[in-house]
């Protein structure tokens, strides 16, 4: 099934405030479609941009037919934003990935690897064989470890690293979880990962490249405090 599967992808990309760098982005996944999948196709999903992400995005669409973008009304948030392109895929498996490629799309290939077996796999910094080609600044790096613990004890056991913006999905899985999934923030990742487990879907965690981009848009204290909320507001949702 997987050989059948792998080659037909679609990539959901959320955006916001990303005129500088989703062109280099879109090209770069662009050339792996082409050249590595026998059909693809790019949902770009812009999340309320105040720049011309928008304007960026559809001039290159009027070129390339396997590239579609949607807009969100309003900033809602990277879940908003993942989620609707997740419900928007067509195509046999569905990635998602951030717009700053901080693990090669070619890193792709490892999730292929095992979604035969699993219905999910998703990217992990935190394995062994995982390669952190550029490190975050230490207080980040510090920060997002002691999420992930607490993350682990509360919510997800076993899993690593939930954080990472690299998870590829059975499309049609995909449709069930991120139409029962709420939450609107950073900690959409893990609310999603809290229904596979309480719905008994096996979730992979594979080893990546990952490579730290100076201009993420988490701000590690502001963003820390509303996914711990948010962590005891999954457990409640889906009591």
């Amino acid at each position: 099934m997987a050989e059948k599967l792998q080659r037909r992808l679609s990539i959901v990309v959320p955006a916001f405030d990303e005129e500088r760098r989703i062109g280099p982005t879109l090209e770069k996944l662009l050339g792996y479609g082409r050249g590595r999948l026998a059909e693809f196709e790019i949902v770009v999903v812009d999340d309320g941009s105040r720049d011309r992400t928008r304007e960026a995005v559809e001039a290159i669409a009027r070129t390339e037919s396997a590239l579609r973008f949607v807009a969100l009304p309003s900033n809602r948030g990277k879940g908003a934003a993942v989620r609707r392109g997740m419900l928007e895929a067509r195509l046999p498996l569905a990635l998602f990935t951030d717009a700053d490629l901080s693990t090669p799309i070619e890193d792709v290939e490892r999730l292929f690897d095992v979604i035969d077996r699993c219905p999910v796999a998703i990217g992990s910094r935190a394995l062994a064989e995982s390669r952190i080609e550029i490190r975050q600044p230490f207080y980040r790096e510090w920060m997002g470890r002691g999420f992930n613990q607490i993350v682990q004890r509360a919510a997800l056991p076993g899993i690593h690293d939930s954080q990472c913006g690299f998870k590829l999905f059975r499309t049609e899985v995909a449709r069930d979880l991120f139409g029962r999934a709420l939450l609107d923030g950073f900690a959409f990742d893990v609310e999603v990962l809290f229904l596979c487990r309480k719905l008994g879907i096996e979730v992979a965690e594979v080893p990546v490249r990952w490579r730290n981009d100076a201009a993420s848009k988490v701000r590690p204290v502001r963003d820390a405090a509303r996914m711990a909320r948010d962590l005891a507001l999954i457990r409640w949702l889906h009591r």
